[in-house]
């Protein structure tokens, strides 16, 4: 999510401005569009763009840059999506209402072009990130102050932009699966008992593992972990894309939830990947089969009708809560093309 956000200073001071970069640097933001007298330079894994009075630039030599377009009205809309090329990059922003022709442009953005869209608050930036489930591709997060960063993670930290198709699929083998490496969550946040993970061999279906915040007679509660599965599967991070779980490191935002309840972003503190037996789940959704690996061990539990049950004893046909979502993925983005997982 972070990574679909550039913070922008607003403000004539440069020390004000410099002050918002570090602050936004130690929040984890690594996107940046400043005022051309502002005196800072991209550090590596950073994106530094200047904004040179309507346009966003890369540098002084960028002489073509990405021209921002002020639309207050439905005409100057249309008018700037008939401009924009294939390919190109329609920078917007809003002088009147915002939300609604955001949708719009969204809906005629597709695949065709790149849309960002200026976001004149923290507060307003969730929204823009979410425009018919799919938002702008970055948002340019206006911030006045050190203390705007900070209401700007605190919006995106409590709103993941992801809507959520709920789920409950009968299993139809429950199956040794030999030794493989399981991958340990263990968040900086503590976890309630139902909320987990969502977590699957195929993105278009991810089960919901639940926290380990209940424990068993041999072991502890521990309320900041989630046993979440094999290393090749994906699990739904805040802003609705998906990684491998043997790929998440410290600081990462997933996605912590509990089946029909509202959704929240959880950072990731540690990653522990060790060889443990698994054991293979197998569901049907629709006329799919879909799989999940996790260690079997009584502390691993997947969410069913009747509340958590250990992977040790699941039996088919029980059914279990999981959540249904684009199949196709690139980079774990969502795309539309046609994919077989098996």
């Amino acid at each position: 999510m972070l990574d679909r956000v550039a913070v922008a200073p607003d403000t004539a001071d440069p020390a004000v401005a410099a002050a918002v970069v570090a602050r936004a640097r130690q929040r984890g933001f690594r996107r940046f569009v400043l005022a051309s007298g502002v005196p800072v330079s991209a550090v590596e894994g950073e994106e530094v763009l200047r904004r040179d009075a309507d346009r966003i630039v890369s540098g002084p030599d960028d002489r073509a840059g990405y021209p921002v377009v002020r639309v207050g009205d439905p005409a100057a809309l249309a008018a700037a999506i008939a401009r924009t090329a294939d390919g190109a990059t329609l920078v917007v922003e809003w002088t009147g209402d915002r939300v609604i022709p955001l949708e719009n442009a969204v809906a005629h953005r597709g695949r065709r072009f790149s849309l960002w869209s200026y976001a004149g608050s923290p507060r307003e930036v969730p929204a823009a990130l979410a425009a018919l489930e799919h938002g702008a591709d970055r948002v340019v997060a206006v911030v006045r102050s050190p203390d705007d960063v900070d209401r700007l993670e605190a919006a995106l930290e409590h709103h993941p932009v992801v809507a959520l198709d709920w789920t409950r699929v009968p299993l139809t083998a429950v199956e040794p699966a030999g030794v493989g490496d399981r991958v340990l969550v263990d968040t900086t946040s503590l976890l309630r008992p139902e909320e987990g993970l969502l977590v699957g061999s195929s993105a278009a279906l991810l089960f919901h593992v639940a926290s380990e915040a209940v424990g068993s007679e041999f072991s502890r509660p521990r309320a900041f972990r989630v046993n979440a599965g094999a290393s090749h599967s994906y699990v739904l991070l805040a802003d609705g894309t998906t990684r491998y779980l043997a790929e998440l490191e410290a600081g990462d935002a997933v996605l912590a939830v509990a089946p029909e309840s509202p959704p929240r972003s959880v950072r990731v503190g540690r990653v522990k990947i060790e060889r443990r037996p698994l054991v293979l789940l197998r569901a049907t959704d629709g006329a799919q089969s879909r799989t999940v690996f996790l260690q079997e061990a009584e502390t691993v539990r997947l969410s069913s009708g009747g509340g958590r049950v250990a992977v040790t004893h699941l039996r088919p046909p029980s059914e279990v809560w999981a959540v249904r979502l684009p199949a196709a993925r690139h980079l774990g983005t969502a795309v539309e093309e046609t994919i077989v997982e098996r």
